[in-house]
């Protein structure tokens, strides 16, 4: 046996050697024009120099975006303003107190997720160390700048968080005390105020940062520098999508399953859960993709400038895309405002004097508004920038239509897709109330079975729309730009294609503040409603003459309770038409990304093309390898859920106290939050470090298997991300159809919705919009680790990257092996065992009852 393992051992060993050194003969010749064609080595344009090109009366391109600053900082004084309006709103005192509470929760949070942050870029720092200061040979001082954009990007992506659960937490105790008054206007207003709040200060906050290392930072290094901002901003992106989607769903079904078991209301306040659930709304559905949003936002352009630096032949063709993508981008900004200006005043003029209106149909005409604005501004601006784009002695004056044209694709793209989201997840959706339909007899299976099939339909129709606007984008890529960027027909065709689906990519961002504004509406409302029954503001003594004396009104709880609901459902739909533009995004731009790749494995298109094939053994290999990935890592966030939740519901159970209180004691609630944040730490680390480290034995063992595998995760993901994200929102809004429209609360009818919901929970808002973030950080880590690689093989490491990328897949085993088999609530025998304990400490104690 020994001698047979010894054997087994020696010719893997062969293999591995045999591959690493085709690798290196690959790499030889790749490492030569490294300098060129890694994207890492980037050195950009001077972009002061007048020769090179002006714009719109003589200013140089540094001297227009320098003057672009102003937009960013007008940007922010936008945040700010409406920051300062939603915090001076009136709200009672009972409210403000609960929203408080969960702020303070969420900064305890926070805290912990920043400590946390740190130890993973720890690792990261590792590789961009040994990258730039080994292999690379950089002087310390520049590693060292390089290393402090990385920190800078996480602490961008962690700054916009915090500010999100800022706001959102006023917004929330503000949004309930409005409804008081049994008017719909308010409950609309002020969630999207918040909202806009943070769209506008994420976007305005992203570009002044990435304007900083274009205008002030030494070009030679710029290009470095923006990689370590992107990996720093998407480290902190991932981690915070995954831990924020896990906490939000553990305390969700912690929470939810009491109505089943105890038959309770939605956030009874003697739940220790609510609090929990509360804090992980936020968490989740404003940390995660405010962060997630940030990220986007930064590695598409990063993704895009090394495009132009990689692709664009001459430094003048190169200033004028740079110049024109950032102006694109700050125009951005500026549609954003103007259309949320010009929608509020329209929508509070028609609806503000009336009791009831649908919450979605002012939520839907912001998108479409700034759609329009944003399309008709891109081809005003690009006109008057590149309307007579120079390459060389060579003019293009229909260019500048051709560009704006492909933009575009993206820009409606980001109004059809909440469209086509809305069919599937909707509460007037056909599918999702078949979902209700099929519980009236069939309960909980059939319900489940009705959201799957929502789930899978809605992933065919994404994918047609996705492919059909990027087959426009390519037919319009094929005429101008072929020829702008490269003179050779062949070349320029693929490189003008991959420029179009990044373009794509680029203009889905295009409504970015409204985006995040319509996305971070359904935390608010979400909260809205907790803060309402948390505060027991109905049982407070004299409160009607109190609130009467105090703000001029009465309020009319039960109208009150119905607004309330009625919100939660449109912020339930406009969270889920977000996510499928940030799927889509991740997926359309990491296909720019990917092209830095092939860029310097093929040595700008020359050689080793045939290895970009299925008949390429080890391409197709990546192709199934980056699959399994995608379904490792779903399951993988929902074992960290499963095990979180059975868990919160165990302790939930057995502290839960009907009738001896009015509210769940503070440590009771205290706890649950830690058991949410334990598991919610536990899991990430595991999924994070299982990424990493298969990101680089991949990347090392052989280039072309990577970039196969890379294609495989972007597809796949796409398909698996939107299927379980429109499946999640189609059983929630169908508990929310039960809840409102039916009034069956405590039915056999919402029992079956509910557990539809616990279903779709980590569905929707953990494994599904992880994926994006997870997409990008693979696609842009992957590059630096393949280019070490390349460079390593090449000063005649070949036998320490065996050992490593031995070593590196050993370490990814580890941690997929720990994120279940560390990750599990328990064998049969233990649950037995437990349910014992369980019993014998809670004795005859009549609160507790059993999910089964």
């Amino acid at each position: 046996m020994s001698v047979m393992i010894h054997r087994v051992r020696r010719h893997a060993s062969k293999l591995l050697g045999g591959a690493l050194s085709a690798f290196s003969l690959q790499g030889a010749s790749a490492a030569e024009t490294m300098q060129h064609a890694g994207e890492a080595s980037l050195v950009l344009p001077s972009l002061h120099d007048p020769a090179l090109a002006t714009f719109i009366g003589g200013f140089s391109g540094w001297q227009l975006l320098f003057a672009g600053l102003l937009i960013c900082i007008a940007g922010l004084a936008f945040g700010a303003i409406i920051y300062r309006q939603v915090r001076d709103m009136p709200v009672h005192r009972s409210m403000a107190e609960v929203s408080e509470l969960i702020y303070e929760t969420c900064k305890t949070y926070m805290i912990t997720q920043g400590k946390f942050l740190l130890i993973l870029e720890a690792f990261i720092s590792v590789i961009i160390v040994a990258y730039f200061g080994w292999v690379q040979q950089m002087q310390t001082y520049e590693v060292l700048t390089i290393l402090l954009f990385s920190l800078i990007g996480i602490a961008g992506s962690f700054g916009v968080a915090w500010f999100g659960i800022r706001i959102n937490t006023f917004a929330n105790s503000r949004t309930a005390f409005a409804s008081l008054a049994g008017r719909a206007w308010p409950c609309f207003s002020i969630p999207m105020k918040s909202g806009i709040s943070i769209g506008m200060l994420l976007i305005s906050t992203e570009l002044l940062m990435m304007l900083g290392i274009l205008l002030f930072i030494d070009p030679a290094l710029a290009g470095k520098c923006f990689i370590g901002f992107a990996i720093g901003e998407s480290l902190g992106a991932a981690a915070l999508r995954i831990a924020g989607g896990i906490f939000t769903k553990i305390a969700d079904i912690g929470s939810d399953l009491m109505k089943i078991v105890f038959k309770i209301k939605e956030d009874d306040a003697r739940n220790p859960g609510v609090i929990a659930d509360c804090v992980g709304d936020n968490a989740g559905d404003s940390v995660g993709p405010t962060a997630d949003g940030f990220e986007t936002y930064g590695v598409t352009g990063v993704a895009l400038i090394s495009f132009v630096m990689l692709a664009v032949p001459t430094p003048a063709m190169q200033v004028q895309l740079l110049v024109w993508l950032f102006v694109m981008r700050l125009m951005m900004i500026v549609a954003s405002g103007i259309s949320y200006l010009i929608n509020d005043a329209v929508a509070k003029r028609a609806l503000a004097h009336k009791a009831r209106f649908n919450f979605e149909h002012p939520l839907t005409s912001l998108v479409w508004l700034t759609s329009a604005v944003s399309v008709g501004l891109t081809f005003l601006v690009s006109w008057m920038l590149i309307g007579h784009l120079q390459a060389g002695v060579q003019t293009f004056p229909d260019l500048w239509w051709q560009l704006s044209l492909i933009i575009s694709c993206g820009t409606v793209a980001g109004a059809l897709i909440p469209e086509l989201v809305k069919v599937f997840t909707s509460t007037s959706s056909g599918h999702v109330r078949e979902v209700v339909a099929s519980s009236r007899e069939g309960g909980a299976s059939l319900n489940i079975l009705a959201g799957l099939t929502a789930g899978n339909f809605s992933a065919f129709w994404m994918g047609s729309l996705i492919v059909t606007l990027m087959s426009f984008a390519y037919l319009v890529s094929q005429h101008d730009l072929l020829l702008a960027i490269n003179p050779d027909p062949l070349k320029g065709a693929v490189m003008a294609a991959v420029f179009a689906f990044g373009l794509v990519a680029f203009g889905f961002l295009g409504m970015g503040p409204v985006t995040i504004a319509v996305d971070s509406y359904g935390p608010v409302t979400d909260n809205a409603q907790s803060v309402y029954e948390l505060s027991v503001i109905e049982t407070l003594p004299g409160i009607k003459e109190e609130i009467q004396r105090d703000f001029g009104f009465t309020p009319d709880f039960e109208v009150a309770k119905e607004l309330l609901e009625e919100n939660d459902g449109a912020g339930n739909t406009f969270k889920a038409t977000a996510k499928p533009v940030l799927i889509g995004t991740a997926v359309v731009g990491a296909t720019t990304m990917m092209f830095s790749i092939v860029m310097l494995l093929t040595h700008g298109l020359t050689v080793n093309l045939d290895k970009l094939s299925l008949l390429h053994p080890p391409f197709l290999l990546g192709l199934v390898s980056g699959g399994a990935m995608i379904f490792w890592f779903s399951g993988a966030s929902m074992q960290a859920v499963s095990t979180g939740a059975y868990r919160a519901v165990e302790f939930i159970k057995r502290h839960i106290h009907l009738d001896s209180s009015a509210k769940a004691s503070v440590e009771d609630s205290k706890r649950v939050v830690e058991i949410c944040t334990q598991y919610a730490q536990k899991g990430t680390f595991n999924i994070f470090l299982a990424v990493f480290f298969g990101t680089l034995a991949c990347a090392s063992f052989e280039p072309f298997f990577f970039i196969g595998y890379l294609i495989s995760i972007a597809i796949i993901g796409l398909y698996q991300a939107v299927f379980m994200a429109n499946a999640g929102g189609a059983w929630d809004n169908a508990k929310k159809i039960v809840e409102t429209e039916l009034r069956a609360k405590g039915t056999d009818l919402h029992a079956a919705s509910v557990i539809g919901d616990t279903v779709g929970d980590p569905f929707k808002d953990t494994s599904s919009v992880a994926m994006n973030p997870i997409i990008k950080f693979t696609t842009l880590f992957g590059l630096l680790a393949v280019e070490m690689a390349v460079g390593m093989a090449e000063q005649g490491h070949q036998q320490l990257m065996l050992g490593l990328a031995t070593l590196f897949l050993f370490a990814c085993m580890v941690f997929v092996w720990r994120s279940f088999y560390s990750m599990r609530i328990g064998s049969t025998a233990k649950l037995l065992e437990e349910e014992s304990d369980q019993q014998a400490t809670v004795g005859a104690k009549p609160a507790v009852a059993s999910l089964s």
